[in-house]
């Protein structure tokens, strides 16, 4: 069997991946500044920039423009370095995962002050509309490790997660598939999320990397950016967000251009948020299910189908304190902390909660995500979040509390809508309003970040 899977490893290890899909030099990739960037200026930009690299084994791809980052990233990728992906840009985040790769070198579009060691800011990427390609298109192997995510911290410590070129292969070309069904072969897309981010990583670097896709360069983050960001490129256009910010899009009562789709992930979608963006926005409000471990992996629209469907070729294993998961983007069965329900023999399925979410007082059970979304629901809360401390009380018990921005309630009210909707044993105790949460760039909330808020209350 040894002999088999070292057979197995040389030959993809020899098997060579390409780097850009190309069916036609003049394929825009992406657009950049207001100007469209074909396959073939892309890549002289990608070789230009790959030749100026150190060497080293990874680099931190601290790249804020998109494209800029896209440039970096199979710059870094072509030089056989991986491109090393922090859960956040804060200069502690990023010395922490150079520590954990000694030797690696960070890379970026801009001065920074302060900047990390081994710093080097990536050289002007103009646009040459006569670029042409008469060469051989590059490639990399298929084992070769291009990407490390982090996870965001908000269960715990970020963790790394390596990602070959032939996972990213594979879970792309599930992501292809869905978005396919939905708004055809070709189609662009804007972005509100960091490409560092797996997420952000999968759906505005990987996809037009390999598929006929083009991205806009920007990050655009107010509604009106969003939209004229939208307008500048071709429909039909796909929104890449995530519930904070599509929150934020209908709250602003903004027109958009025509949509074919509207993509989110990072968290649950709210039912109601879904329903009123796809009347707001006359489009179909899609989402994907997947980890920084795992990638994305199923998707639904909930609005439609509240069960998620599984990609092809990936098939869930429920156990008793999680879910194992195959996938083509795996080597190996991975274990997700997440509780399902299969259905249709086990091609769809229903989200239980995650294990460390799953609350149990006083022979009651619940879970942190239905108590967060009960708070959400509440007229007035704009913005919340329920956790359960690491501290347990003097008969053994982990308190709940909650943390709610709502700028016309107080906390007595909040309270009693909570107790209208779940048992007294879950109210959160403390309840405390607060002008914003401490979400990072994706919308999401590190465990740590809270439990600061929260850590005055507590000690009161």
């Amino acid at each position: 069997m040894a002999i088999v899977y070292d057979t197995y490893q040389r030959e993809e290890a020899a098997r060579l991946l390409p780097l850009l899909k190309v069916d036609d030099p003049q394929r825009v990739v992406a657009v950049h500044d207001g100007y469209p960037v074909t396959a073939a200026q892309f890549i002289d930009h990608v070789e230009r920039v790959a030749a100026l690299l150190p060497e080293a084994s990874a680099a931190v791809n601290l790249c804020e423009d998109r494209y800029a980052f896209l440039v970096a990233f199979c710059a870094i990728a072509l030089r056989g370095q991986a491109n090393l992906l922090p859960p956040s840009r804060a200069p502690q985040a990023v010395e922490e995962v150079m520590a954990a790769h000694p030797g690696c070198h960070a890379l970026g579009d801009r001065p920074m002050h302060p900047a990390p060691q081994r710093y080097h800011v990536l050289p002007p990427l103009p646009v040459d509309a006569s670029a042409t390609r008469e060469r051989v298109w590059p490639s990399i192997s298929a084992l070769q490790t291009v990407a490390v995510g982090y996870t965001s911290g908000s269960t715990g410590t970020p963790r790394p997660n390596t990602k070959s070129w032939r996972s990213l292969h594979a879970s792309t070309a599930g992501n292809l598939r869905m978005l396919q069904q939905v708004v055809g072969e070709r189609f662009s897309v804007v972005a509100t999320v960091p490409p560092q981010h797996v997420y952000g990583m999968e759906m505005s670097i990987l996809l037009p990397l390999l598929g006929d896709v083009q991205v806009h360069a920007g990050r655009p983050f107010f509604p009106a950016d969003i939209a004229a960001a939208l307008e500048a490129m071709p429909a039909p256009r796909v929104l890449v967000t995530t519930p904070v910010h599509l929150r934020a899009l209908v709250a602003s009562g903004v027109t958009l251009p025509s949509l074919a789709a509207m993509l989110s992930a990072t968290a649950p979608m709210p039912p109601e948020l879904a329903l009123d963006a796809e009347l707001c926005f006359h489009a179909p409000l899609l989402e994907v299910f997947g980890s920084t471990e795992t990638c994305a992996f199923a998707s639904r629209r909930v609005t439609a189908d509240s069960h998620w469907s599984l990609y092809h070729g990936v098939h869930l294993h429920p156990q008793p304190d999680g879910t194992q998961i195959e996938a083509p983007q795996l080597d190996a069965p991975t274990v997700l902390a997440d509780i399902v329900a299969l259905h249709d023999e086990g091609r769809r399925f229903e989200l239980c909660g995650r294990h460390a979410d799953l609350l149990e007082i006083a022979g009651k059970r619940a879970s942190l995500g239905d108590l967060t979304r009960r708070l959400l629901a509440i007229p007035g809360v704009e913005d919340g979040v329920v956790v359960q401390l690491d501290d347990a009380d003097a008969i053994g018990v982990r308190r709940i509390a909650a943390l709610a921005v709502a700028p016309t309630l107080d906390e007595h009210v909040i309270l009693d809508a909570l107790r209208a909707s779940i048992d007294p044993v879950f109210l959160p105790r403390p309840l405390r309003r607060v002008e914003s949460l401490p979400r990072n760039e994706t919308g999401k909330l590190p465990r740590a970040a809270l439990l600061a808020m929260l850590a005055p209350h507590v000690a009161a």
